[in-house]
């Protein structure tokens, strides 16, 4: 009998900077697979404290206790025996891009990040390469207002205090069986720290690049924002593409104190043979006020509901969001908030497009507690699908343990009208370049709350899609 080898296959689609590979170096890196003795090799590795060893076994113990999630995508393929967890690249960390190995800083450059920091549109930047930060920096400017940002081990090397205090108490290892493992084998991520009343003019940025296949990237993001203070924060991803399963499961903790504003855009453009099961979460104190504008492209499956946990009074969240599945694409996306103080309010706004039999689905929650007096809700979700072979759904949960409240739902689900195609078609623009309109056009929305240089991206990304996509 012969044996049935199961591959994954990538559908040969040329994404231009975003498929650069590199030649696959490290300096050390675990053995595929998931057991005790590779998640006590990354602490080694690290020289980490006592206390974040024991942390990674109790993680490690709950993700073999749980199991994948019963609704949602299949993760039935996702095979932590042929994942490798841990690579350190052959680079240390570095505050000049010179000192960062030419193939390395080469693509980064070519996904702009340095020029974009040169050009002033950030005032500091975290470039991770696999599972670790090979560069880093901030103006000082900011770092002498107290201002702290920096990779996340050298976080708990500087600032253990701190770091102690709020590590996985946002978000914890027994909320998801991924979450469990992100906990597990976490390498690399951001530290951010804002003072009160402390003004992040500039937005900061970390990118975090996955180069090798068959590996996973469990990169940490922490970030607290003070009483009175802002920042806008920006996280960009990709990967090349591989016949094999790569995997992504980081963690963002976010915290934002009374009066405090903290915007938080993602660009995520993973290759479409990664499995993307991220996890973001903000706690918000009262007055404050959490942002969130998110961009889904690239990526087999996507399982990813930033939520907002509301727990002072007056405190608010805005969640702006879009998504694009194209063939052999399962994106489920979608928000979730949990109002739990006085006169919280929050809004979700999000578009979905799929084309070529993608799935393109939007799950959501909005949790209202008994205390939770004179909260607001209002939620958007519109769909676009471009042929009759794709599919999205609206699948919007809804809990409510007070009267007191003012909630509304709304979604819409639509293909591209012929009216409208017909109406620029008299005005002389192709059938083709009419249809690419109308799909800008919908997520035009969600571009302009993104800065001027992302908003590109995300457009290009779009018309990426878009080639030969529609007719």
């Amino acid at each position: 009998m012969v044996k049935k080898v199961e591959k994954t296959y990538v559908e040969d689609m040329d994404r231009g900077v975003y498929d650069i590979k590199n030649k696959f170096t490290f300096r050390s890196k675990t053995e595929k697979g998931l057991t005790e003795e590779i998640v006590r090799q990354i602490s080694a590795e690290k020289d980490e404290p006592e206390w974040m060893l024991e942390s990674r076994l109790k993680a490690l113990k709950i993700f073999n206790e749980k199991e994948n999630p019963k609704w949602g995508p299949d993760l039935s393929e996702v095979d932590m025996d042929k994942i490798t967890t841990y690579i350190r690249p052959d680079a240390d960390m570095s505050d000049d891009w010179k000192n960062v190995p030419d193939e390395i800083r080469d693509t980064f450059d070519k996904l702009g990040i340095p020029e974009a920091e040169k050009e002033s549109m950030l005032s500091g930047v975290g470039a991770q390469y696999d599972s670790e930060v090979v560069y880093h920096s901030i103006q000082k400017y900011l770092s002498d207002q107290g201002v702290i940002y920096t990779d996340f081990e050298t976080g708990l090397k500087e600032y253990p205090e701190i770091v102690k205090k709020y590590f996985s108490k946002c978000i914890t290892p027994n909320l998801h069986k991924y979450a469990a493992l992100h906990y597990a084998v976490w390498s690399g991520g951001s530290f951010v720290y804002v003072p009160k009343g402390v003004n992040v003019d500039i937005p900061l940025q970390s990118y975090f690049r996955l180069n090798a296949p068959g590996a996973g990237q469990f990169e940490h993001t922490l970030i607290i924002i003070e009483d009175g203070a802002y920042c806008h924060f920006i996280e960009g991803c990709s990967a090349p593409k591989y016949n094999v399963i790569n995997l992504h499961a980081g963690a963002v903790e976010l915290f934002v104190g009374e009066g405090a504003t903290l915007r938080y855009s993602t660009i995520e453009n993973w290759s479409r043979n990664m499995y993307n099961l991220n996890t973001k979460r903000a706690i918000v104190e009262k007055d404050g006020k959490i942002e969130w504008v998110s961009g889904s492209f690239g990526s087999k499956v996507s399982m990813l509901y930033p939520a907002s946990i509301l727990v002072g009074e007056n405190a608010s969240s805005e969640f702006t969001g879009i998504s694009f599945a194209g063939e052999g694409q399962n994106l489920d996306t979608g928000a979730q908030v949990v109002h739990a103080a006085p006169h919280t309010t929050s809004t979700i706004n999000t578009k979905s497009i799929s084309k070529s039999g993608g799935i393109a689905i939007y799950r959501g929650l909005v949790e209202i507690k008994e205390n939770a007096v004179g909260a607001k809700n209002a939620t958007s979700c519109e769909s676009l699908m471009l042929d009759n072979k794709s599919r999205s759904d609206t699948i919007p949960t809804i809990k409510i343990e007070n009267n007191n409240i003012d909630i509304g739902h709304e979604a819409k689900i639509g293909r591209i009208s012929d009216s409208v195609i017909f109406y620029l078609m008299s005005r002389g623009i192709s059938e083709q370049e009419a249809k690419e309109m109308v799909v800008r056009g919908f997520a035009e929305p969600i571009a302009k709350e993104l800065p001027m240089e992302y908003a590109v991206e995300m457009n290009n990304l779009i018309n990426l899609e878009l080639v030969g996509a529609i007719g």
